[in-house]
C-alpha cells in the first residue's frame, strides 16, 4: 500500500514516531504495506501516519466495527506535531493490546497534548486499531 505521501518521504529522514530511527526502516515499511509485528508498532505508524497526512493509511488500520465512514484529515486544523511519547505497552493476550501514549502538537501556535490509551486487535496476523480512552 505504498502511498504518494510516503513515497515523497525521503527513506533517511528521521521517522515522526522516533527521530533517532530513520523512517525506511521504521514506519515507512508499515506505510509501504508491511503489517506491524505488534500493537506498539501499529501505534507508532499510525502517529507517523497522521504527521505525513497518510489518511488512506489510518482508514486501512483501523478496525471495521469502530473506522469512521469518512476520515479526512485535510478537514482538520492544521497541526504541528511535536513527538509522541510511548507510557506503556500490554499485551492481554496474544491477540488483544493496548498502548498508552502521548502525542504532543501545535495548533496556530498554541501547544496541546492526546493522552490516550488505545486498544488494538490483530485478525488475520494484522493489527488494528479499535478505540481509545482519552486521559484529562
Amino acid at each position: 500500500m505504498t502511498t504518494a505521501a510516503s513515497s515523497r518521504v525521503n527513506a533517511t529522514a528521521p521517522c515522526p514516531c522516533a527521530p533517532d530511527r530513520a523512517y525506511a526502516t521504521c514506519c515507512g515499511r508499515y506505510h509501504g504495506g508491511e503489517p506491524a509485528p505488534t500493537a506498539e508498532a501499529l501505534m507508532r505508524s499510525r502517529y507517523s501516519a497522521y504527521v505525513l497526512g497518510l489518511s488512506e493509511y489510518l482508514s486501512s488500520t483501523w478496525h471495521s466495527g469502530t473506522q469512521p465512514l469518512d476520515l479526512r484529515l485535510q478537514n482538520e486544523a492544521p497541526r504541528q506535531w511535536l513527538g509522541l511519547d510511548i507510557r506503556r505497552s500490554l499485551a492481554g493476550t496474544d491477540n488483544n493490546a493496548t498502548v498508552e501514549f502521548v502525542a504532543r502538537f501545535k495548533i496556530d501556535g498554541r501547544a496541546f497534548r492526546l493522552h490516550e490509551t488505545s486498544r488494538f486487535i490483530r485478525e488475520q496476523g494484522r493489527w488494528y486499531y479499535v478505540d481509545g480512552d482519552i486521559h484529562d
